[in-house]
């Protein structure tokens, strides 16, 4: 045990009673909501040295769950029913007061976005410091020791130097292991991590998740791990809960539930799951679309007054071409090139050389209105569909808008922006309502109609379902590979998720510091890799080879 969690107060001497217990839980949902409860008549335990994976699709109730246990539910969510027991104690009853301060010093919680539980303002030292000093009266000197103990522990590269770094000066997977220090600060008995992997490359997500296992072994810790991803499920739980609406519908030991779950939608969840199982090399004899040669990205910082100049080459020499009708991915770790490639083909980064030809026109040597003519030809789709569309537009009107933008007439646009939405799933009547009142499945679904208004030659799906449940995510690439089909573009499908790759594209580029390092069939490349970085990737795939195959 190191010298930051030398001072646990064991909450529960008896090593044989649960840590948590949920008791009848229910969380009502706000008035006007589709359901009463966003949790319902909950009972579940978490014992100590255990992994406890809560899974189920957006809006089962997982992160209420998680949100109610910390006391962080608001307004009419607050007015919880049942209990939730720790220490003896129901966390329910406490005053705020009480309840704060016992949260904070034995039950800890780690969110899935970093960057936006960071505070953009103050070092990562500084905001973990904040947490012991809080609950402590540790001097200065023992603060900073004990953080960069923490650090250490969570294998966060020069301790040092993180400490004095801001978080965008940060990947996400080191955010995410401040974060997880942080949470860590004071020895927790529980600690809650939501969807922390979700949205980190396959690499780093194996490291973050050997991490979670180390804390349970060597502290004894009863981690509550939320997620939809059942490749992370079989990498690290010991038991698995399945919730549904609300409801707990199934629970049991990883094992039973990954190979003989009982409940139907448990099945149905496990069968939407994408398989390290690439399918094989279809003819593609379309003309070329997009030819991309020497395409080169190098970001400078310090000018002529600077003591110090620096260069970062986030893209090196990129050659690629994608034709009518294929499907090319572009597959690598956080920082490896694969947005700013993408961003500079669209130009929405400026290259600083190389040649991009987009249906045979040189896309690099044209400027303002030639420029936005030619960018109807490529659309991009983007990982937030909420972010990527305004909250007070409409849908229909955010569809309709690039067309009428290029020339369509209003009534010709809104009658388009009609038949787009009935082509990826949605009611036509749906164009009448605004960003909020969609699931994030279906926000995705409006984008995806927004960006084929313009009929476009090249689609770029920028991780455009990495944050999505499985069933949704499954439903997302059907309709891409559906509409690709029909419509006949070429898709430039950039994913951090090798299995989703594997499933949806015809070729895949492998990229390592800005260099793609490999090409080639799924097929033909994870048979037979030619590179030990991209055995590394495959290797580090959650449950590729335990339980999907």
């Amino acid at each position: 045990m190191t010298q930051a969690h030398a001072q646990r107060a064991d909450p529960l001497p008896d090593t044989k009673t649960p840590l948590l217990r949920w008791e009848g839980l229910s969380v009502p949902l706000p008035t006007g909501a589709d359901r009463p409860f966003a949790v319902e008549g909950l009972s579940l335990e978490l014992n100590r040295n255990e992994v406890l994976c809560l899974v189920g699709e957006s809006g089962s109730g997982k992160s209420v769950t998680a949100l109610a246990t910390m006391g962080l539910l608001k307004g009419e969510m607050s007015r919880t029913a049942g209990a939730i027991h720790f220490g003896g104690q129901d966390l329910t009853s406490l005053t705020p007061d009480a309840r704060r301060t016992l949260t904070g010093a034995q039950l800890s919680m780690v969110f899935q976005e970093p960057i936006a539980s960071l505070n953009p303002f103050y070092t990562a030292g500084a905001q973990v410091s904040e947490t012991i000093r809080t609950h402590s009266a540790a001097s200065k000197a023992e603060v900073y020791d004990k953080v960069l103990s923490l650090f250490d522990e969570v294998r966060l590269p020069n301790p040092a130097q993180i400490y004095r770094a801001y978080p965008h000066e940060l990947s996400g997977g080191q955010c995410q292991r401040v974060m997880i220090a942080s949470a860590l600060a004071l020895d927790p008995a529980v600690l809650i991590a939501d969807e922390p992997t979700t949205a980190l490359d396959v690499t780093t997500q194996a490291q973050i998740l050997n991490l979670m296992l180390a804390l349970r072994d060597n502290h004894e810790t009863g981690i509550l791990f939320i997620t939809h991803d059942f490749g992370v499920v079989s990498e690290i739980a010991d038991r698995v809960a399945v919730m549904r609406h609300g409801e707990l519908v199934e629970v049991g030991l990883r094992e039973q539930i990954l190979t003989d779950p009982q409940h139907e939608y448990t099945k149905a969840l496990l069968a939407a799951v994408p398989k390290l199982a690439p399918r094989a090399a279809r003819p593609v004899t379309g003309d070329p679309v997009l030819e991309v040669g020497g395409l080169s990205k190098t970001y400078r910082s310090g000018g002529f007054l600077s003591r110090s100049r620096r260069e970062v080459k986030a893209v090196t020499d990129a050659n690629l071409d994608i034709r009518r009708g294929e499907t090319l991915g572009v597959v690598g770790e956080s920082g490896s090139g694969k947005t700013t490639l993408s961003q500079c083909i669209i130009r929405m980064v400026e290259p600083s050389e190389g040649q991009v030809q987009i249906a045979g026109q040189d896309f690099l040597a044209l400027h303002g209105a030639d420029l936005r003519a030619a960018r109807r030809r490529v659309q991009i789709i983007f990982q937030d569909p909420y972010t990527s569309l305004d909250p007070r537009q409409k849908i229909g009107d955010a569809i309709a808008e690039g067309p009428v933008i290029h020339g369509t007439s209003v009534g010709e646009a809104t009658q388009l922006s009609h038949d787009l939405l009935a082509a990826v799933g949605l009611d036509p009547s749906a164009a009448e309502r605004y960003p909020h009142e969609f699931s994030g499945g279906q926000r995705q679904r409006i984008c995806i109609a927004r960006a084929l208004a313009l009929q476009p030659d090249l689609l770029i799906a920028d991780e455009s379902v990495s944050a999505l449940d499985v069933s949704v995510q499954a439903q997302i690439l059907k309709l891409l590979s559906d509409i690709q089909e029909e419509r006949g573009f070429a898709m430039l499908f950039v994913t951090h998720d090798l299995r989703v790759a594997s499933q949806v594209c015809d070729r895949i580029c492998v990229m390592q510091q800005g260099r793609i390092v490999e090409t080639g069939a799924p097929d033909q490349l994870f048979a037979n890799a030619q590179q030990d970085y991209t055995r590394t990737l495959l290797a580090a795939v959650p449950g590729a080879t335990r339980v999907f195959g």
